[in-house]
């Protein structure tokens, strides 16, 4: 079977990739210019090079291709609203439509467990109402989530939605890789009590969850959060992760309201001047200062899906990673404010 993926140059897609060629698929990746692709080639991976913001370089990646998993998206860079949209809701239409007119038999869409706002403290299900944060990351996934339901409802195309926890694992520099380099240098810190529970996952489990979407028979026209659900609370993993690389576990303890007000304060005026993205985010705030859950009694019943890592093994598994040098690694993309989007001058 042909198989394409987008995203396929960052920490989902390397370890997605590793599954479908254990199944000796035909592995297609959409790669953006910018993006270096020697792992991809040397992996036996056809890459077809194009941007999802921009339609008409999709028509060759999605040529011949039965399914499609669509992992890219913009995070974690300071970028405008418009840009977030541009490339999660714009760039998910055009890559879908493509699919639609190719014949591509089903189609996975990667969606956000952040779709649902932060600080619920309770386990969220898939029937909570999408009420995402005031983060350009959240609310185009959430608009981006919506659009795809949308145009679902009237498709031939089997598509599954995906609502991942945040995850983790060795090539991690964006979430791991920072906590890593913090406990490191004794510079961590707990926001509030430290009991409540964060939202991670390891991306072995994460890959688990798409391939039943990929392909169980039960998975099409469905969404299902895929995540552990036996989460640590911020206290548990800063101390399994300062262990894990040596570093010193966290003793100051800030508290969490004043961070969360001077994170919007830092967003909406500081960062308008500085031109820079603040220390602390409104998202970053929510995300390891509010209490975080969510089930996956749906995905466990209807697919089979049950997470296999515990997560302080799996923060074992990154550290080797990070102690063997990975942050000083080169990364494979340009991930920063910087990088051009093909679909802006269209």
């Amino acid at each position: 079977m042909k198989v394409l993926i987008t995203g396929a140059t960052g920490l989902l897609g390397g370890h997605l990739i590793k599954e479908l060629r254990e199944r000796n698929e035909e592995i297609r990746a959409l790669v953006l210019p910018v993006e270096h692709a020697d792992t991809l080639v040397a992996q036996g991976v056809e890459v077809v090079w194009g941007d999802i913001t921009d339609a008409s370089t999709l028509k060759p990646a999605v040529k011949d291709v039965e399914l499609v998993f669509h992992l890219a998206g913009m995070m974690g860079v300071w970028r405008p609203l418009s840009d977030y949209r541009l490339v999660n809701v714009t760039g998910s239409s055009n890559l879908y439509k493509a699919a639609q007119k190719a014949g591509v038999r089903r189609f996975v869409h990667t969606s956000s467990h952040t779709v649902y706002g932060l600080g619920h403290g309770r386990f969220l299900t898939e029937k909570d109402p999408l009420r995402p944060d005031p983060d350009p990351y959240s609310i185009t996934k959430a608009e981006a989530d919506q659009m795809m339901q949308k145009m679902m409802s009237s498709s031939d195309v089997e598509t599954v939605i995906l609502r991942p926890g945040t995850f983790f694992g060795p090539g991690d520099r964006l979430h791991f890789g920072r906590m890593a380099e913090r406990t490191k240098q004794g510079k961590a810190y707990i926001l509030g009590s430290g009991n409540q529970h964060l939202p991670f996952c390891y991306v072995t489990d994460i890959v688990q969850g798409f391939m039943l979407a990929g392909y169980h028979e039960n998975a099409a026209g469905n969404i299902y959060n895929i995540t552990n659900d036996r989460p640590l609370t911020a206290l548990e993993l800063f101390n399994a992760i300062a262990d894990a690389v040596g570093g010193r576990r966290p003793s100051i303890h800030l508290p969490y309201l004043p961070i969360y007000c001077g994170s919007i304060v830092a967003e909406k005026i500081v960062a308008r001047v500085t031109h820079s993205k603040p220390v602390v985010t409104q998202l970053g705030a929510m995300m390891f200062g509010s209490d975080n859950m969510h089930s996956v009694e749906k995905a466990r019943r209807e697919l089979g899906y049950q997470p296999k890592v515990d997560l302080r093994e799996g923060i074992k598994l990154a550290a080797e990673w990070f102690n063997a040098g990975g942050m000083e690694q080169p990364s494979v993309t340009q991930a920063s404010q910087f990088v051009p989007l093909a679909g802006a001058n269209k």
